[in-house]
């Protein structure tokens, strides 16, 4: 049987997410988010969702618009705030939506663990604040350090360049970052990426993301850029029917 990982709607790639799903969104700040499947998941619907990202969004694009429609109810991140965060703010302050803040490094290193099968680690940030309260604690060599544990996801949606029908995936450079550790941690990945080509096309050497830890892959040929929408002042779900206007 041929294998082929690509689909042709957005309602198909996230047909499988469910209410009260925990979910891993790639990217550092605008560069490797995948803000097509984040707009796709509102149309979806899905909601009480906990969400695993380096941060909290921005403006009422991508992270941001499905935090400002109410579907998350907490949120796992290093940068909760950010100089264009809105939605989570707002709904923060009103103690409608929950905060786990971990330090990035350790952010990282709990994605990897989990992808990895290591159920936890050890290490020296955090200790002494009241990011350690409540967790282990054991000296090595004289000093303290707390136990983390890692972490895993339903589902990861992340956002690569390139990818073949076996869902091999090649990144654009930096762009990178959360994606390829967060492809491994999750028992689903979904994946836009800008081009699929056929198989033998993409250099093994250049593959980043072997296609055994994709799911399903969809081609955003111009995917939006963050920055540009929020500047424009675009927010989405309402973007669409701007579009459609117009």
């Amino acid at each position: 049987m041929e294998i082929n990982k690509v689909k042709e709607k957005m309602t198909d790639l996230l047909s499988d997410v469910f209410d009260g799903a925990t979910i891993m969104v790639g990217g550092f700040g605008e560069a490797g988010s995948p803000i097509e499947l984040l707009h796709g998941l509102i149309d979806h619907g899905a909601k009480n969702l906990t969400i695993i990202a380096n941060n909290a969004g921005n403006g009422n694009i991508g992270l941001g618009a499905l935090i400002g429609q109410k579907q998350v109810k907490k949120v796992i991140c290093s940068f909760p705030r950010s100089p264009k965060g809105i939605t989570f703010a707002e709904q923060y302050n009103k103690r409608e939506i929950e905060l786990e803040v971990v330090p990035q490094g350790t952010l990282a290193e709990r994605i990897r663990a989990a992808g990895a099968g290591i159920p936890g680690f050890y290490t020296a940030t955090a200790v002494g604040t009241p990011l350690a309260e409540g967790k282990e604690e054991k000296i090595f060599n004289g000093k303290k350090y707390i136990l983390e544990e890692a972490l895993h996801a339903d589902f990861a949606l992340i956002k690569a360049e390139v990818s073949d029908r076996y869902g091999n995936l090649v990144y654009n450079k930096t762009a990178r970052n959360f994606n390829p550790i967060m492809s491994m941690a999750a028992k689903n990945t979904l994946v836009q990426v800008k081009e699929i080509v056929q198989p033998n096309f993409i250099n093994p050497e250049h593959v980043v993301t072997p296609g055994i830890f994709v799911q399903k892959v969809i081609e955003i040929k111009k995917p939006m850029i963050e920055t540009i929408a929020i500047e424009e002042g675009l927010t989405y779900p309402w973007l669409i029917l701007i579009l459609i206007i117009f």
